[in-house]
């Protein structure tokens, strides 16, 4: 089925980036010089398929999720891989900010993942990633949004989903930017991803409110059509009002409740949500 567009999502692979020479034999990589002394490729696989993992997020909900290997194909041929910004954290970083590392120059599906090649640039501050990517400090993330998924909202309970939580199958994605981060969504994970939009809302609470605005009224209505739960409340979400969350919000501090919020804060957190003070 068709998905809500307009809902750009984060996910973090467990796959940390790797950097290659041309003269490694490590793949079809171009750019290094034959002394090895050139700048390297960075090689990422970022979405394992056919891999369910657990999405427990505050603003898409609590469900499983999959991507099936042929989702990225269409969005592969129509952008090619020049066509995928490959930034570091999401064009977020406070030095770096919304300069590409590279332009890739592979991008496709392989057996367990999608696959690119990007040489990087010979640059200041990809100079200054290399060391931490040689060293695997470094996750690897990717923002899409969905163009078609498939749901099953009561899947009967089994050893990938014990709890029997709705079951999401993406189909097709439209890939926007992938590429290394300093913490990815999960790093503890052992297969899959998890969801990075709580870092995204967060982000965009200190730089775009409008754009934060629209995303919460976009997630609400996913979550509704979904009857999805989230770590807000135990039922589908509503617009009504909810009773105060006693979980961390989203862009706290792990161990700050909601009740520790200022006033002011709490009245912003409830403005963005839609919910009056009486």
């Amino acid at each position: 089925m068709a998905a809500i567009r307009g809902l750009r999502l984060i996910r973090g692979a467990v796959m940390a980036p790797r950097l290659a020479r041309a003269d490694d034999g490590a793949g079809p990589a171009t750019n290094g010089s034959d002394d090895g002394d050139g700048m390297p490729v960075m090689t990422v696989e970022f979405s394992r398929f056919d891999s369910w993992y657990e999405i427990d997020s505050w603003w898409e909900g609590r469900f499983l999720e999959r991507t099936r290997r042929g989702a990225f194909k269409r969005t592969i041929k129509s952008q090619g891989a020049a066509g995928v910004k490959v930034l570091f954290n999401h064009g977020r970083d406070m030095q770096i900010d919304q300069k590409v590392l590279g332009v890739a120059s592979l991008l496709e599906e392989r057996d367990t993942s999608p696959y690119m090649e990007v040489p990087l640039l010979d640059t200041s501050y990809n100079r200054d990633l290399v060391p931490g990517l040689e060293a695997g400090a470094y996750g690897s993330s990717f923002m899409f949004e969905v163009v078609r998924d498939e749901w099953n909202h009561e899947p009967e309970a089994s050893d990938a989903n014990p709890e029997g939580l709705p079951e999401r199958t993406i189909t097709e994605v439209k890939l926007f930017e992938a590429g290394p981060v300093t913490w990815p969504a999960n790093p503890d994970a052992t297969a899959g991803l998890r969801s990075g939009v709580d870092w995204l809302m967060d982000e965009l609470s200190d730089r775009d409110d409008d754009q934060r605005g629209e995303l919460v009224r976009s997630f609400a209505a996913f979550r509704a059509m979904h009857g999805l739960r989230t770590p807000l409340d135990g039922g589908p979400a509503t617009p009504a009002p909810r009773p105060e969350p006693l979980t961390p919000a989203p862009g706290e501090d792990p161990a700050r409740h909601v009740n520790g919020l200022s006033a002011a804060a709490r009245r912003r957190r409830m403005t963005l949500l839609g919910v009056k003070e009486g």
